[in-house]
Formats: structure tokens, C-alpha cells, sequence
């Protein structure tokens, strides 16, 4: 292998990238333990602002993005894994600063690889993909402090017609939460509706600020991904004793607060960042995402596309304009 095909980001200016997908010098592969053939990666938030050269997201260009993979092992030094062995990449700085999985080869670290459990093929891995292991884990961190049974739990999911949001609506149904889902997107209702949300309320009043010390309490956890003042209303809105997983920033990374809802209703407020957990962590989120996590309709949480249709997508994502989870075939 001298050639791989991969997307790249290019600078081209100061405020000038380039996205194209190109056929890349097998030189380029960072040095690491691992080398794996990517099948399969995904899109996500981070790649988006990688394309336009976010230095939050990566610093050296050009870039290879992709947060996710999902492959067969090539080869490895360090003799813990066997060639044609299935393996997933995701999280630490993969695709940040290193090239990520956006391309047919990648070489890894060996403690940035989880072998893929036999439930769980490698297309349905990215389906799930970082979103999958942040709703995953938002559903752990939940279950650690709520002692109601499951089935008399009203859970909100914000954000719910995105990546993580939908993919949490459908496992929190599958466990038998009663889902509340929380969206800005009318037209999404109905899809919202067939992942198994009892409720569907609009994000629009739960955006600005609310001057009151508290609300009328509506649900008795809740997994938020927006952020910014949505996320302290959701919070102020919880039942006593609930929790609040928050695992984003879509409406903005920050919010005005008082701690009435926290000594007032004993509200506990949890911080979910499933990119550095520990590799024997996400071992077990992937387990349960193949076994009692994995929704029915899985497949149908996706849109299958190839990496030359990728730089419209990010395009899309970065507008507000894309919904639910895109799976990315590297061939």
C-alpha cells in the first residue's frame, strides 16, 4: 500500500480551507502501533468545524477529520490484536490533531482501539460512533444516581433530531424510559415518534433565559445536548432528586444560574465527555451498545453516504440543515 485514498482539509489561506478528497502518500500515516483498513466512519460535530479550520478542533493542516472508524486490523507491533481482527477508533485525538478516520487507512495507538463485540457489525458501530458512546454513557451516569424503576422515569432528551439526541431517544426506549423529546424540528415529530419518544415539545421556549427561580417540574432526569440557557431551564424544571446529563453545547457552552434548583430540589447536575474515558470504559459502553442498547430500528437511524459526498454534508451540518446520523463507507 503506497496510496490511500482520504478526505483532506487544506489551508489555503488564513481564513481559506479546502475539503476534496484525494489520494494520499502512505507516508502520511502518523507513527502508532496499529495500522487498520477503515470500512466504515461517520460524521460529527468536531468534523464539521475541522473543515473550516477550527482551532478548537485541529491545528495542523492538511487534515484528514473523522472522529470514528471502524476496520479491520492490518497489522500490529505490539501483537494484541491479529490481522483481519474487527476494531473500532474513537475519541482521544483521533481526527483532531492526528489523521482521523475519514480515509481508508489509519495508524493508531493501541490504547485508542476497542475490539468490535461479535452483536455489533462494523457499519451499525458508526451508526453509533461517538454520538452512540456519549448517549450511552449519559444513560450510565443516570442510572448511577436514579433509584425509580425505569418505567415510571420521564427522561427529556434535548436536542433530540440530532446525532446524540436521537440516538438517546432510541435506546432510552428501548430500556422502557418514558422519552420526552425535546426539538426544534417540527418535521422531525413523527421520526421522533417511531425511536419510541412518548412527547414531543418544542425547543423554542426553553432557549432564553427564564428569570424564575424554578419551574413547574416536568420530568425526573433528563440528557441535554444544547447547552446554553436551554440547559439551566431543563435543569430548573427537574424533578427533586433528578439529574441532568449534559453532554453539549448546540444553543452555546454557556448560562446564566443560581443554585436554587440544586438545594432547593437536590438537583444533580452530571458532565459527560466520553472522548477520554478509559479504553477498559469504552469497551463496556460498546458491549452494552451491541446487547441491551441497541435499538430495533438502528439501521434506520442513519444516511449511508460515500466521502465525496462528505463536504456537503459537513456543510449542512455546521447550517443546522442536517438530521440524525450519517454513515460514511470508505472504499
Amino acid at each position: 500500500m503506497q496510496e490511500y485514498r482520504a478526505l483532506r482539509i487544506h489551508r489555503d489561506g488564513d481564513d481559506q480551507f479546502r475539503v476534496a478528497v484525494e489520494s494520499v502518500s502512505a507516508a502520511t500515516l502518523p507513527q502508532g502501533d496499529i495500522l487498520v483498513r477503515i470500512r466504515y466512519s461517520d460524521l460529527n460535530y468536531k468534523d464539521a468545524l475541522a473543515a473550516v479550520g477550527n482551532p478548537g478542533v485541529s491545528r495542523n493542516f492538511p487534515h484528514t477529520p473523522g472522529i470514528d472508524a471502524a476496520g479491520e486490523v492490518v497489522s500490529d507491533s505490539t501483537g494484541q490484536y491479529r490481522p483481519c481482527d474487527r476494531v473500532l477508533i474513537s475519541g482521544y485525538d483521533f481526527g483532531m490533531n492526528t489523521h482521523g478516520g475519514l480515509a481508508q487507512y489509519c495508524r493508531v495507538p493501541l490504547q485508542w482501539v476497542c475490539p468490535c463485540p461479535p452483536q455489533l457489525e462494523l457499519d451499525e458501530a458508526m451508526i453509533f460512533g461517538t454520538a452512540g458512546l456519549t448517549a450511552a454513557m449519559c444513560l450510565d451516569k443516570l442510572a448511577r444516581v436514579q433509584h425509580r424503576a425505569i418505567s415510571d422515569t420521564r427522561l427529556l432528551v434535548s436536542g433530540a433530531s440530532g446525532g446524540v439526541g436521537s440516538l438517546a431517544v432510541a435506546m432510552a426506549a428501548k430500556l422502557g424510559y418514558q422519552v420526552v423529546a425535546m426539538s426544534g424540528k417540527t418535521e422531525a415529530a413523527d421520526g421522533l415518534r417511531e425511536l419510541g419518544a412518548q412527547e414531543i415539545i418544542s425547543s423554542a421556549e426553553w432557549l432564553e433565559a427564564n428569570k424564575k427561580a424554578l419551574l413547574t417540574p416536568q420530568w425526573h432526569c433528563a440528557i441535554d445536548t444544547l447547552g446554553g440557557d436551554a440547559l439551566f431551564n431543563i435543569i430548573k424544571a427537574t424533578e427533586r432528586e433528578g439529574a441532568v446529563a449534559a453532554c453539549g453545547l448546540a444553543a452555546g457552552p454557556s448560562f446564566a444560574a443560581t443554585v436554587y434548583p440544586f438545594i432547593l430540589r437536590g438537583v444533580a447536575l452530571l458532565g459527560v465527555d466520553s472522548a477520554e474515558q478509559a479504553n477498559d470504559y469504552k469497551r463496556k459502553l460498546w458491549l452494552h451498545l451491541a446487547t441491551d442498547l441497541k435499538p430495533n430500528s438502528l439501521c434506520n437511524l442513519s444516511q449511508k453516504i460515500s466521502l465525496e459526498q462528505v463536504p456537503e454534508v459537513l456543510t449542512q451540518m455546521r447550517e443546522g440543515k442536517s438530521r440524525g446520523r450519517y454513515l460514511v463507507c470508505v472504499e
